[in-house]
């Protein structure tokens, strides 16, 4: 017996037992209408009806007649063809969503998802687990960053999996940064957050797991080695930016619960859009589709305002890159990935031997040289040694201050 037949029977019931103590004298009709939850104009039109027809007269009318709000059948079939041939593993939200905003589709999700489950098309969701306690967010924007890389079959139609770097916003969920490289690493990261400091400024903390590129881990699964920071732990020091670990996959949920969302729409938009390569799907996430996953799923933040700290590039541009300590060789050279680069002379000290210099990439062809302890004026070498890989490198070193 189906639900609302059930309901029916004991409302007819109850109705039966009021309306026998309201023609006794026991309950007034407005008491009546109380005690069924009913008005009294509706409690009247009952009366009415079951004098005239008895238990027929309580029967709901509206039961057996198709609802006026129903989907139409030809709208149904629309959209099981639109599943079938074009949004084939689609969750349902997902699905809905494409259907709402390109195919003009007026009912809801609740019937969609219904409509999909009873033809066998969606499963139904699986049981959450045990019950966890959320962690609160941070108040304001800026306040700490969540940094992570995802290994995953991106690109449609390709066998070879792509990492994807995402840096999103703890307090609202957004996300700053995203984008497809081969394999996560170093370059990778100060990628990242080179695109969120131009844009935004530096965040108070960075929250990320224990890769090797971003912490030194001694034993697997232990505590981070604090006194022997990455090149990026560096970085960050440098910067002021608190960096702080992740000792769990649970720790990072909402890292996590982004990316499972990112594997699961992302890969369907790029086939949808005809994105196969990188490249092409790198400018389809900053144009496309990272605009439109802020708007669909980040918030606003608990407090008004943002904690980012807004410096000029040059701050941060030459310390967010590799740096290496070397010690300057008797001929005033030192050695830099196969390169060999010549210090020239200057006017304020004799020579640089054994000195400590570190030596940093200033972009894709160029390395830098700079003094230990900082970075002040530079002069650029009148000319490249003998000896040096010609259109490789050029030489820079700080004057002395």
């Amino acid at each position: 017996m189906r639900r609302t037949d059930v309901l029916q029977g004991v409302r007819m019931m109850r109705f039966r037992d009021v309306f026998g103590r309201c023609e006794a004298g026991s309950l007034s009709q407005l008491e009546a209408a109380e005690v069924l939850g009913v008005g009294e104009r509706t409690f009247r039109r009952w009366c009415r009806r079951f004098e005239c027809e008895g238990d027929a007269g309580l029967l709901d009318r509206r039961l057996g007649k198709p609802s006026p709000k129903r989907v139409p059948v030809d709208e149904a079939m629309r959209v099981e063809a639109l599943y079938r041939e074009r949004y084939a593993g689609f969750t349902v939200k997902h699905f809905h969503e494409h259907l709402v905003k390109d195919h003009g589709f007026r009912w809801g999700y609740t019937w969609t998802k219904t409509f999909l489950h009873g033809r066998g098309l969606a499963a139904p969701a699986p049981r959450r687990g045990a019950h966890r306690r959320k962690r609160p967010r941070r108040p304001l924007v800026g306040m700490m960053l969540h940094q992570d890389g995802s290994t995953h079959r991106w690109l449609p139609g390709r066998d070879e999996e792509q990492d994807m770097i995402v840096s999103l916003d703890d307090a609202s969920g957004a996300i700053y940064s995203g984008f497809l490289v081969a394999e996560e690493g170093t370059m990778s990261s100060f990628q990242g957050l080179g695109e969120v400091f131009g844009r935004h400024g530096l965040p108070c903390a960075l929250y990320t797991d224990r890769a090797s590129h971003y912490f030194h881990t001694p034993q697997a699964g232990g505590k981070v080695d604090r006194d022997k920071p990455s090149q990026l732990g560096r970085a960050l020091a440098q910067l002021g930016i608190e960096h702080i670990a992740a000792y769990s996959p649970e720790a990072r949920g909402r890292s996590e619960r982004a990316f499972r969302t990112l594997q699961d729409r992302l890969p369907k938009e790029l086939a949808l859009a005809g994105v196969s390569t990188i490249e092409g799907a790198n400018r389809f996430l900053a144009e496309t589709f990272i605009p439109d996953y802020n708007a669909r799923f980040a918030i606003a933040p608990e407090e008004p305002g943002s904690a980012f700290v807004a410096v000029p590039a040059e701050q941060w541009r030459d310390v967010l890159c590799v740096q290496e300590t070397r010690t300057v060789g008797n001929d005033n050279t030192v050695r830099f990935h196969g390169i060999v680069l010549q210090i020239p002379p200057s006017s304020l000290r004799p020579h640089y031997v054994k000195a400590k210099v570190r030596v940093m990439p200033l972009d894709a062809t160029r390395p830098w040289i700079s003094g230990q302890l900082g970075y002040a004026d530079l002069t650029t070498s009148p000319q490249a040694p003998q000896h040096q890989q010609s259109g490789q490198s050029m030489c820079y070193i700080n004057r002395p201050t």
